[in-house]
């Protein structure tokens, strides 16, 4: 035996099954071959796709989010850098409110600082239109849901109110509703507004229609003396301005700076976070006035009872310190209540004593009396004859009752007042009628006449005082005895207070000063003074004015005051109707003061067109006088100066 191993047998694999018709062989592993589909020869496969290039696809999607891209980072530069400050400043329009802070108006007082005018809390009830649009309430009839709850409490009608909240001007952020409500109309308001809130709050369905009302804090005018001084003091308006008056006049330093302040709001409500800017409002200055209001008092009820009782258009009373030249009284019947101008009369409403102009009458012979004295052409004792009629230019002037021839001295031409004898003695100013008409014209203008009187105040008249080359005939002759020329009643009182002040007129002023808000008070700059007449002619007037009250042939005994020398002149003219231009009715006055040797007060009345008993000065308004004087001498404590009257001659014998 070798070591070689013997040949293996090979054995017979087992046979397998024979494989159904149409089976697939299935090969396993890598590189297998798919089975042949059964029916005979393999089909041809389809050919291979082939796909584009990518390139173009891919470079057009890039532009595309390239243009994209390049859209918002344009925008967002346009909003972040060129129009931010713009875009910052609608979203602080749209987040923040402004108020005006309403300065408090100063108050009124009369020269012992008593208040006249005074202001109190108040509120302006305003409105944001833009949070009544449909876009913030979600419903139509925003505006009108609000009007009807606003309508009752504000006192305005419902389409009024409307027409506010839903303005032609759509984007406006501000109306007012109601200017200077008190705070009991503002707390309702509140109240329903929280109200709905609440509600709004906790019902959907809810909608608060007063989210977009408001309140600016304000101030209302109150006049605690009610029509006491009205005529002087004036009235404030529904925006907050002077009217009239004072109150005009003095707007300015009365009304002070207003505020405001910014805050942050979100659905009608505070943004208590989000902070607040405030700049604060300046309050005016108080006025104190020179008038005193219990003279004011007294002078009011006295012109406006006699006014009344003779059914009179109207009537005016001025009290006048004659030193000074500071106004103690004007008061004006009818007058008006400045709480409640709804009820007063148009043609009250304003200042008569000032703003009337009429004819004087014999009150203005004072004046061609003076020029006499002062250029020496007569004395108070000079001899003067009065006829009966007096034949002048076309005119025949007469007195006002018949007499027989008078044999008067000039001062019973004063105390008679007698118009013929006025033209005689004021025709002896120059050796012609035009020169006397010259000079005459010269004092009438240093004693105010046809000048305003330095009051500043709101629709004064200056009066009319023609030059007098422009004298008619007529004129020249009327002129003297207080016609063909017109005055307002404040220069009237002046003229007598001039006489009394010794011939030296000073400028009238109606305020003494103001105090501002650090307490402290500025008085007004002194008035101006201007020498008319020498302290010897002014002395002779007052001397000549008292026979008109003193003596019994004077025209005006019914201004006498038991214990006092009193100086006064009566003056019945014929009234120019305003209405129609033409002589109707009679303006009635009395000018005087007292102490008439030591004067300290002047007192002038008029009436316009009395229609009910007599219409003489010296009948309707002596007795005006008297009482007003005598209330003035004991308020400001003036006692008698115990001197005898001077008892001038009214008349001769020849």
């Amino acid at each position: 035996m070798t070591d070689r191993e013997p040949p293996r047998r090979r054995v017979p694999a087992p046979a397998k099954p024979p494989r159904p018709r149409g089976a697939v062989r299935r090969q396993s592993g890598p590189g297998a071959r798919p089975a042949r589909r059964p029916g005979g020869a393999r089909p041809m496969p389809p050919p291979p796709l082939r796909l584009g290039s990518p390139r173009p696809r891919l470079r057009l999607v890039s532009l595309g989010l390239t243009l994209v891209l390049l859209a918002f980072v344009v925008r967002l530069l346009q909003v972040q850098a060129v129009d931010a400050s713009a875009y910052a400043a609608r979203a602080e329009q749209n987040r923040y409110v402004v108020h005006t802070l309403t300065a408090e108006r100063g108050g009124i007082t009369d020269r012992n600082g008593v208040a006249l005018a005074i202001s109190e809390d108040a509120y302006d009830i305003t409105a944001d239109p833009s949070m009544f649009s449909r876009q913030q309430l979600k419903i139509d009839d925003g505006p009108e849901q609000a009007a009807a709850l606003l309508a009752p409490i504000l006192g305005q009608d419902q389409a009024t109110i409307v027409r506010k909240l839903r303005p032609e001007n759509r984007n406006s952020r501000y109306t007012r509703l109601a200017a200077r409500q008190t705070p009991q109309v503002w707390k309702q308001i509140k109240d329903l507004k929280t109200a709905l809130t609440h509600k709004a709050d906790t019902d959907h369905t809810t909608v608060n229609v007063l989210s977009g009302v408001f309140a600016d804090p304000s101030s209302q005018r109150v006049y605690p003396n009610g029509d006491l001084a009205a005529g002087i003091l004036g009235w404030v308006n529904a925006d907050g301005q002077g009217g009239g008056g004072v109150e005009q006049a003095l707007d300015k330093q009365l009304s002070g700076k207003d505020g405001k302040i910014r805050y942050a709001q979100s659905g009608g409500r505070e943004v208590p976070t989000a902070g607040s800017t405030e700049t604060p409002a300046e309050p005016g200055a108080d006025v104190e006035l020179t008038i005193d209001r219990d003279i004011q008092w007294a002078a009011q009820n006295a012109i406006t009872e006699q006014v009344r009782k003779s059914k009179a258009d109207r009537g005016y009373v001025i009290v006048q310190d004659t030193r000074t030249g500071q106004i103690l009284a004007m008061a004006n019947s009818p007058g008006f209540d400045p709480n409640d101008l709804s009820k007063a009369d148009g043609d009250a409403m304003g200042n008569a004593a000032l703003q009337d102009a009429y004819e004087p009458g014999s009150t203005a012979k004072v004046m061609s009396m003076a020029a006499v004295l002062e250029r020496n052409v007569a004395t108070p004792l000079t001899h003067v004859v009065v006829p009966n009629r007096l034949h002048r230019g076309d005119r025949l002037f007469q007195d006002d009752i018949d007499h027989p021839t008078w044999n008067l001295t000039l001062n019973g031409v004063l105390a008679k007042s007698s118009n013929i004898g006025t033209i005689l003695a004021t025709g002896e100013l120059g050796r012609t009628q035009p020169e006397a008409n010259r000079i005459l014209h010269s004092y009438l203008r240093k004693f105010g006449i046809g000048s305003y009187t330095g009051l500043g105040f709101p629709g004064e008249t200056r009066g009319i005082l023609a030059p007098p080359q422009k004298w008619s005939t007529s004129q020249q002759y009327t002129i003297p005895f207080g016609q063909g020329f017109s005055i307002n009643a404040m220069q009237a009182a002046s003229v007598y207070s001039t006489i009394a002040n010794g011939g030296v007129r000073v400028e009238p002023s109606l305020v003494r000063g103001t105090k501002g808000a650090d307490g402290r008070f500025t008085p007004v700059p002194k008035a101006g003074r201007t020498r008319v007449v020498s302290e010897k002619t002014a002395t002779a007037l007052a001397r000549m004015l008292e026979s008109v009250v003193d003596d019994e042939q004077g025209t005006g005994v019914k201004a006498r005051i038991p214990g006092y020398r009193v100086a006064g002149k009566t003056g019945t003219a014929n009234r120019v109707d305003p209405a129609t231009g033409r002589y109707r009715g009679y303006t009635s006055s009395f000018a005087g003061f007292a102490p008439a040797d030591k004067p300290r007060v002047t007192v002038y009345c008029a009436i316009q067109n009395a229609t009910s008993g007599s219409y003489f000065g010296g009948q309707i308004c002596g007795p005006i006088y008297k009482q007003v004087m005598e209330f003035a001498l004991k308020t400001l404590q003036i006692p008698p100066t115990g001197a005898k009257p001077a008892n001038l001659p009214v008349d001769y014998k020849p």
